[in-house]
């Protein structure tokens, strides 16, 4: 027993000098093999949070010129309808179909009086049947601006039968430029893309002479007047994130923009709109940025030329489309910033065969040289060719904004 209390006292001092040994050593030494086990590994942490980021949100836009039907499209329309169709206007519009798709709003001067309840009628006065528009919906068109020189070409009557028309529409579709009289003007059209508020509005220079009908149910604002124009862009400027005024506006066939389309694209931003869409002269007219007088920088396209129509001049077949990006970006804290960005113009061309038959419009992009040789315009233009849309497109759209590929 002796033996044995001996022995274990030995294994007692020799684990105490162990232990001693272990914690002169220090923290860093441990009696398991470095490596081998957990003791060897560093406490684990988490890594911070991140801090919140902005929110960037961004809707592509773009804009139409002058969708304007004379009769040679209309009949046309009509020899291609099918069975249980009036009109077929699609073949007009195919060639643009993949381009709206890339745009999440569309937005078109719809330049003639739409309904499926008047006779069709071409120039001085114009009635459209409303399968026309139906057409441009399925290419992709969501936003008819209607305030135009052509807006009381059939009285009361012609008012009538478009609102009835438009208010047939889809749902979807927005509609701007006619008001049900003063006490609508407070009624601001809005649009929501992208979770991105977009206010349209549209006036017109003038009417043709044509007075409003005194017994018309609605009434389109003239640029004259300011008070009232002032009044609903800076309503849609505090309801809205983007405001989109368009207007019909300068000299039919003149490409100089004019003191007067200047001096109201300033009052206008000013006012409240970021982008301002021209239309009327059938030709194109340049671009420019503007400076609002709190600092915004407004883009203003004086005239985006013809569409679609069956006008004879050579400049009148040459247009364009306008594409932008409003960017809206809401900071952690909820400050909000808003920015256009990205103005292009993309001309587009008003194609027809001798005759003035098959009428439909073409992206310059995927126009060719040899539809151009083919175009109907060129027995009283030989010079029109492939070269010359191009070249006029250049002269008029400063290289900044213009975009041929």
């Amino acid at each position: 027993m002796k033996r044995k209390n001996i022995f274990s006292a030995l294994c007692i001092a020799l684990a105490l000098s162990a232990a001693l040994l272990a914690g002169c050593a220090g923290p860093a030494q441990s009696a398991l093999t470095p490596g081998s086990g957990p003791a060897s590994e560093p406490a684990s942490s988490a890594p911070p949070p991140e801090p919140p980021k902005p929110v960037v949100t961004t809707v592509d836009f773009s804009a139409t010129g002058d969708n304007l039907i004379h009769a040679g499209i209309y009949k046309q329309a009509a020899a291609r309808a099918g069975e249980g169709e009036a009109y077929s206007f699609d073949y007009c519009y195919a060639n643009l179909v993949d381009f709206y798709s890339g745009q999440d709003v569309n937005w078109i001067n719809q330049e003639t009086l739409c309904t499926k309840e008047l006779e069709p009628s071409t120039y001085p006065c114009f009635s459209t049947p409303g399968e026309c528009a139906e057409a441009l919906y399925r290419a992709g068109i969501r936003v008819f601006s209607l305030s135009n020189n052509h807006t009381y070409d059939k009285g009361a009557t012609g008012i009538a039968a478009t609102l009835r028309f438009w208010n047939s529409m889809p749902e979807d579709v927005v509609t701007t430029g006619l008001w049900y009289g003063e006490e609508d003007y407070g009624h601001i059209p809005l649009h929501v893309v992208n979770g991105v508020s977009i206010a349209y509005l549209s006036y017109t220079e003038h009417t043709n002479g044509i007075r409003r009908p005194g017994s018309a149910e609605a009434n389109i604002v003239y640029t004259s007047e300011t008070e009232v124009i002032q009044r609903q862009v800076t309503a849609a400027a505090e309801a809205a994130d983007f405001v989109v005024v368009g207007v019909h506006w300068g000299v039919e066939d003149s490409h100089t923009i004019t003191d007067a389309q200047r001096t109201l694209a300033q009052q206008l931003a000013d006012w409240g709109a970021d982008v301002i869409v021209g239309t009327h002269p059938h030709v194109l007219q340049d671009a420019e940025w503007r400076t609002a007088a709190d600092g915004r920088q407004v883009f203003v396209a004086y005239s985006l030329g013809n569409f679609l129509s069956t006008q004879s001049h050579k400049d009148q077949l040459i247009g364009a489309i306008l594409t932008l990006q409003l960017e809206k970006t809401t900071d952690p804290d909820g400050t909000v910033h808003l920015a256009v960005k990205n103005p292009r113009l993309h001309p587009t061309v008003t194609h027809y065969d001798g005759g003035k038959a098959n009428v439909r419009a073409y992206l310059y992009r995927d126009y060719t040289p040899e539809l151009a040789q083919a175009h109907g315009v060129r027995a009283k233009y030989p010079e029109f060719s492939y070269d010359y849309i191009q070249a006029t497109a250049q002269q008029y759209i400063r290289a900044e904004f213009l975009e041929l590929s």
